[in-house]
Parts: structure tokens; C-alpha cells; sequence
């Protein structure tokens, strides 16, 4: 009983969250329809919300906020670019500055395809996740420092240099020692 009251007030207050964007702050959308804020208003929020959609949508919310919290982590270690897009776009580019595929910090900012989510729940959902800990800094310190983290199904080099914080979802976390 206790996990669904904790549950459906969470669910309550996202409603809640959600709506009170699209009341607040609809003269800033670029949209008609309410799905959530533009890159160009909450830029910082926005490159959040892509990377949990991208790199944990079908995850626990354990797992998205994990996510985020490597992010933050990296925007406050002086090894890594000093704003959330700066993270989240971080990779190698060739000499025309393009990004080359399959070499960014996070794999889905350059696989080739467009980053325009599709599921609107759950774009909404990461939205709104982000929002939360961009604007409210909530849920901060899952990851004890963790400023990397892989998927369980692939084993990369880099791991075996760093301390293992623990898994969390789909996904090990790491950090430097």
C-alpha cells in the first residue's frame, strides 16, 4: 500500500509539473501543442531531456536520473566541458569540424540519425525528469561521482582504469579513483 500511495503521488505531482509548465511558461514554447520547452528557451534543460530519452527512455527512473547525474558530474569536473550540451555533444570531429560517427562521449549524439524523439510519453517524461533536476536539483548524488557509465551488454576498455560505483538499470557506473 505504501509503494502505491508513493507511487500515484509521484505520478500526481509529474502531472502536476507538466501542467504547470504548460500554463507558466506556454508564451515560451515554440509549439501550439504542449510537448514540453524548446531548445531555444531552456537550452541547458533541453540537451538534459534528450540525453535521458536517448540514453535510458525504456529504463527505471533510477536509471534516467543516473544518467543525468553522470552528466552533472562531468559538467563539474574540470576533465570535462563545463556546460550540460557541451557534455552531452562532447566527441571527435574531423577537420571540417563535422562530428565523426560512433566517436562522441554519448553514442546516440552521432549515430547518423535524426534526434527528433518520436515516443512523446516518454519525451514528455524526460522533459519533465530533467526539468526536475536542472531546475529543482533534485535527485543529485545517485551516482556517488560516477562520470561514466556503459550499458551491461558491452565491455569497454576504459572500464577496467576506473572504480565501479554499482549498476543501476541497464547500465555500470564508474568514476575516476
Amino acid at each position: 500500500m505504501k509503494n502505491f500511495l508513493i507511487n500515484t503521488l509521484s505520478s500526481v505531482y509529474n502531472i502536476f509539473l507538466v501542467i504547470a509548465l504548460a500554463v507558466f511558461a506556454s508564451p515560451l514554447f515554440a509549439s501550439e501543442n504542449f510537448s514540453g520547452y524548446s531548445e531555444d528557451v531552456f537550452p541547458e534543460t533541453y540537451c538534459m531531456a534528450l540525453n535521458i530519452y536517448y540514453e535510458a527512455r525504456g529504463s527505471s527512473m533510477a536509471d534516467q536520473i543516473a544518467v543525468s547525474d553522470v552528466v552533472l558530474n562531468r559538467v563539474r569536473d574540470t576533465r570535462y566541458p563545463n556546460t550540460v550540451c557541451e557534455v552531452v555533444k562532447q566527441g571527435r570531429t574531423d577537420s571540417n569540424g563535422n562530428m565523426i560517427r560512433n566517436q562522441c562521449q554519448f553514442s546516440w549524439y552521432c549515430d547518423g540519425k535524426v534526434d527528433r524523439p518520436n515516443d512523446q510519453d516518454a519525451w514528455i517524461a524526460a522533459q519533465t525528469l530533467a526539468w526536475r533536476i536542472m531546475k529543482f536539483d533534485e535527485f543529485r548524488g545517485l551516482t556517488e561521482g560516477a562520470t561514466h557509465y556503459h550499458a551491461h551488454y558491452v565491455n569497454p576498455r576504459w572500464a577496467r582504469d576506473m572504480t565501479l560505483i554499482g549498476s543501476i538499470g541497464v547500465h555500470k557506473f564508474y568514476r575516476w579513483d
